[in-house]
């Protein structure tokens, strides 16, 4: 049977899911999964074959006990036999941000080239990248050990790589897919907040301003009060509609995995009457983003088959923030 070998970039809370997920729905369809099959693989095709990560915690152990190491968090949900692929030391470059060195013991001693014989010697087919916002030196490194690899690359965090001409012309030159910008959550506060802006202007209604604050108690909220690395993932929240719009993080321990939102959206409608809307949603953030990053692996496996490298547009725009 083909598989979808896949290489994970940074053994966190999303990675924890993604792994647990394959695992939960090895068997077939149930609740919470889009696409049983997506571009003509099921879910029991996906086989993980390679994990990178700069945790001194993590490395060399299996991904199927990694993905519990300390500082992850992420509900458990699912049973995960041993999976035979030991965590290799990858890239450290920027991946730790100054907010979160002190809850990691960071590594990171490897080079493009060590990480591309890797995913050469484990067969892998498409890297997932899942490194912290504000690793764009990071995720070129291994965008780069991926071409040279012969890997499809699918870009899960707001680097810049999806959105530059360079790294689609490097990639469209090697035959191989991309895709990216930042994966959407299947149910996640961008989500919700473009929807509404959509209904609204769509109406009839024109926006002025907005805001969309976030908390949550995993390391992507401790990176994100860095206020370098934020920068980044504003680029990535834009839901258009002509507004200004406020985007706010703040770490808070005790929630662990759980995200909350509050989405506030200000206007104007008929006759210039004054519209407020406000919104408060928690969810479980690391899975649910984790049916997406399967989807995403499966299509740029399916791309590979076919022959097709470059960006692909229409994959990215449906489950990528920024394209």
């Amino acid at each position: 049977m083909t598989s979808v070998n896949v290489a994970v970039v940074g053994v966190g809370n999303c990675a924890s899911s993604l792994v647990q997920g394959v695992e939960y729905y090895r068997d077939g369809d149930a609740p919470g999964l889009s696409h049983p099959v997506c571009a003509g693989y099921a879910i029991a095709q996906v086989r993980f074959t390679a994990a990178f990560d700069v945790g001194a915690g993590k490395l060399g152990r299996d991904l199927s006990e990694a993905i519990w190491t300390a500082p992850n968090n992420a509900r458990r949900f699912a049973g995960v036999p041993h999976l035979g692929v030991p965590v290799a030391d990858g890239i450290l470059a920027d991946g730790v941000g100054p907010g979160s060195a002190g809850a990691i013991d960071p590594r990171g001693d490897s080079t493009p080239a060590e990480v591309a014989a890797h995913l050469r010697a484990t067969e892998s087919h498409v890297v997932l990248n899942f490194l912290p916002a504000g690793a764009q030196r990071a995720s070129e490194l291994y965008a780069e050990a991926a071409i040279e690899a012969g890997c499809a690359f699918v870009n899960c965090m707001p680097a810049v790589l999806a959105r530059s001409a360079e790294w689609r012309r490097r990639f469209a030159e090697a035959g191989l897919p991309l895709v990216g910008d930042d994966l959407k959550s299947s149910f996640g506060a961008t989500l919700v907040q473009r929807a509404l802006v959509e209904a609204l202007t769509g109406s009839g209604v024109r926006l002025a301003d907005g805001y969309q604050l976030l908390g949550g108690g995993n390391m992507d909220f401790v990176n994100l009060e860095d206020a370098d690395r934020m920068k980044s993932k504003k680029a990535t929240k834009a839901t258009g509609g002509g507004m200004s719009t406020h985007v706010g993080a703040q770490y808070m321990p005790f929630m662990e995995d759980r995200k909350i939102a509050y989405i506030r959206l200000a206007g104007e409608g008929f006759g210039g009457s004054p519209l407020e809307l406000e919104l408060r949603m928690v969810v479980e953030d690391s899975p649910s983003a984790a049916g997406n990053a399967l989807d995403a692996a499966r299509q740029a496996r399916a791309a590979m088959d076919r022959g097709v490298g470059g960006l692909l547009e229409e994959v990215s725009g449906a489950l990528m923030k920024a394209v």
